[in-house]
């Protein structure tokens, strides 16, 4: 599911800049999982009450695997969390692209 067609950009603001340093993962190399042409976009329907969700599964300039929550608003993107991604997501991954 491809839900990104158009230029866009990333919202950072206090409530969510630095947040993903506990997971050792920097703002920049977040947004280098949008640019990944094999990534793999879901809806997060759990956790999309209040907005919808999103969940990305793609790989950064250093091949790092991450998994991303983000949301959209408008024309940007709000990174809501990032980590590494564990095994059964790396099948996930490794299967759709």
């Amino acid at each position: 599911m491809k839900i990104i067609k158009d230029a866009f950009e990333f919202e950072w603001d206090k409530g969510n800049i630095e947040k993903n340093k506990k997971h050792k993962v920097e703002d920049r190399e977040a947004e280098e999982v949008f640019l990944d042409e094999g990534k793999v976009i879901l809806k997060d329907k759990l956790h999309s009450q209040k907005e919808e969700r999103f969940i990305v599964l793609g790989k950064t300039k250093k091949n790092r695997l991450l998994y991303l929550v983000f949301t959209k608003r408008k024309k940007k993107i709000r990174i809501i969390s990032a980590r590494n991604i564990n095994k059964k997501e790396v099948l996930l991954y490794e299967e759709t692209t």
